[in-house]
This record gives C-alpha cells, sequence and structure tokens, in this order.
C-alpha cells in the first residue's frame, strides 16, 4: 500500500489501524538541536482525541505518544523521530454488522476493489483516527517553525456561517468553546444544530478556516511544487474534506483584475490580500489564509439501504461511536497538516542559502 508518506525533506510515515493495538509514525528530515515542549505536543493531541465534549464521538482514548527515536533529553537529535499511540479503548463488536456489506459514501467498497481485502473495524487504515499521527508530526513542525504563527477555526456548520474576515475575529478565543469557534454567540447555535443533529441519528458538516501569521516571503517552487498546491494536497488528505479555497478563491473568479490585483506598499507589503500571502506559488510575507470544506459523517446512526459485498440490496442502521460532525476535532488537524507543509518548505529554502 503506498501513499503512507508526506514531505519531501521534512517527511512523516504512518501506520496503524483504528482497532489496530496502536498507530504510529516516523518522522525524518527534523533538524537537530531543537528543543521539543512535549507537554505542548500532547496538548495538540488532547485537542484532537475523541470523547472530549458531549458533540464528539465518545469513544475514550487518552491518546498519550510515546517517543521511541530521534529525542535525547527533549531535544531533538537529527536521526529519525519514531513515536506510537497505543489504541485502548476499542469496540471492535460495533463494527461486525458491516463485515459483508459497503456503508454509503465510506472507503468499504473501494478499499475492497482495489485489495481484495478490508479490514471492516471502524474502516482500519481510511479511519480519521489515523490523523493523531498527523498532530504529532504538525506539532512537531510547528516547534521548528517557531515565530511562525497557525490558528484554525470552525467557521461553517452546516448552513451556519460565520460570515467575518479573519481580520475581525479574535482568534484568541478559539478554545473558548467546544465547537471551536472564535465568536461565541456563532459557537452557542452552532453546538445547539450539532445536538439536534446528533439526536435525530444524522451528521451535518462545516467548514475550517485557517490563517497562517509571520510567513517568510520566499517559501514555495514554481511550477508543480507551488505552495498553494502542496496546502491543498495536504488539506485535501485529510478525511472528509471535499474542499480547499485560499486568499479570495471562488469569490476572485466574480472580481474585475482591477479589484483583486494586490497593490503594493513601498516595503514590498500589499495594501489588499486577495492573493492570501501566495503569488506565483511562493509566499510573498502576507497573511496565508484559506478554507477547508468537510462532508458530513457517512455513517448515520439511522436505517438506509446499501449492497452487500454479493450486490444484494441490504438495510443497515449505524452503530458505535461516532462524530455528527468533524469539523471540532479537525481544527487541529488542519493547523497540523499546514505546519508539516511549511516546515518542508523551510527546509528546501535553506538547500538555497
Amino acid at each position: 500500500m503506498a501513499g503512507n508518506s508526506f514531505g519531501k525533506l521534512f517527511t512523516l510515515t504512518t501506520y496503524g489501524e483504528s482497532h489496530g493495538p496502536a498507530l504510529g509514525g516516523v518522522i525524518d528530515g527534523c533538524p537537530s538541536g531543537i528543543k521539543l515542549d512535549l507537554e505542548e505536543i500532547q496538548n495538540e493531541l488532547n485537542r484532537r482525541k475523541p470523547g472530549q465534549s458531549a458533540i464528539v464521538t465518545q469513544r475514550k482514548e487518552p491518546d498519550t505518544v510515546k517517543f521511541h527515536s530521534g529525542i535525547f533529553e527533549g531535544v531533538t537529535t537529527g536521526t529519525s523521530i519514531g513515536f506510537v499511540i497505543e489504541n485502548t479503548n476499542q469496540k471492535s463488536h460495533d463494527y461486525s454488522h458491516i463485515k459483508d456489506s459497503y456503508r454509503p459514501s465510506h472507503a468499504d467498497y473501494t478499499y475492497d476493489k482495489k485489495y481484495g481485502i478490508r479490514d471492516y473495524r471502524g474502516g482500519g487504515r481510511s479511519s480519521a483516527r489515523e490523523t493523531a499521527c498527523r498532530v504529532v508530526a504538525g506539532a512537531i513542525a510547528k516547534q521548528v517553525l517557531r515565530g511562525i504563527e497557525i490558528k484554525a477555526y470552525v467557521s461553517g456548520v452546516g448552513t451556519m456561517q460565520l460570515n467575518k474576515p479573519y481580520t475581525e475575529i479574535d482568534l484568541s478565543a478559539i478554545e473558548s468553546n467546544i465547537v471551536r469557534c472564535p465568536d461565541q454567540d456563532m459557537a452557542t447555535k452552532m453546538e445547539d444544530y450539532i445536538k439536534q443533529v446528533r439526536s435525530k441519528g444524522d451528521t451535518v458538516g462545516g467548514i475550517v478556516s485557517c490563517v497562517i501569521k509571520n510567513v517568510p516571503a520566499g517559501l514555495g517552487e514554481p511550477v508543480f511544487d507551488k505552495l498553494h498546491a502542496e496546502l491543498g494536497k495536504a488539506m485535501l488528505s485529510i478525511n472528509a474534506v471535499k474542499g480547499f479555497e485560499y486568499g479570495s478563491g471562488f469569490n476572485g473568479s466574480t472580481m474585475y483584475g482591477s479589484e483583486h490585483n494586490d497593490a503594493f506598499n513601498s516595503d514590498g507589503s500589499t495594501k489588499t490580500n486577495y492573493s492570501g500571502g501566495i503569488q506565483g506559488g511562493i509566499s510573498n510575507g502576507m497573511d496565508i489564509y484559506f478554507n477547508v470544506a468537510f462532508k458530513p459523517v457517512a455513517t448515520l446512526i439511522q436505517k438506509y439501504e446499501t449492497i452487500d459485498k454479493h450486490g444484494n440490496p441490504v438495510e443497515m442502521q449505524g452503530k458505535g461511536r461516532h462524530d455528527p460532525c468533524v469539523v471540532p476535532r479537525a481544527v487541529p488537524i488542519v493547523e497540523a497538516m499546514a505546519a508539516l507543509v511549511l516546515a518542508d518548505f523551510y527546509l528546501i529554502n535553506k538547500i538555497y542559502q
């Protein structure tokens, strides 16, 4: 199975399944001499872990990371960083009813067709539980990128949208509520809505917005390795992501060039930032900002029609512990993937210096 590694110089390779004994990964290319705040790495995992509030899956996992290599007395050695996160609260029997059937809009059918075998327990390798490994690596990447600030937040749940530019939002309020929406009034409405959706056995999607500040100019490569292209790939690799836009995004297509062009100030900064901090695929020193759209979770705790592996129609009903809306827990994942992309380009840039 290919596709388990991400990055060119700062790389992450992950392994493990949702209901296996553990998840883990190997980080290569991390510079030596980086003093790590191990508590902060665990805090990032705690932001992603299940069971943290009433509006997420109630699977209880401590998600405690254990490092096996690459760190000595809290400092990176420059060698590969190996880590493991043990699974402690699997309930594999919750998935016995889908052993021979395919859940609509899941990876069940495609994995079976590609490999001829699938781990039906929680989706196996296709489970979003794999993203815990990304959060570990992203937390380390953030500490490599000290001075660069990466903040993601929930800006939409279903049709409820926080229609404010990030410049008018208090980003320090992101962790003040369980939805991770920095507008408390909207957060309360979103929380109530997610609870209503959950009570019906249904799910809902949403949008995570991300802002990256203090990015130096010059990160990114021309043509195929543009900074925004790598950010797009990183975000679209996250489970349930259906869309990515940066800067003016799709709204930019409705504007005139005279409106959309970012005029320069004398110091090289720009008066506007419709470019989203990236021009020609290379960072220009302005804030990078983008939106990531997440679909509704495919597992429904209600009856629905599907087919079994022989093509026969069957009736199913989701069981087990699932998120009614993934976006509150997706916030640290979006941040982590953004950090991995920037750390990679930061190291690539050093080649030229």
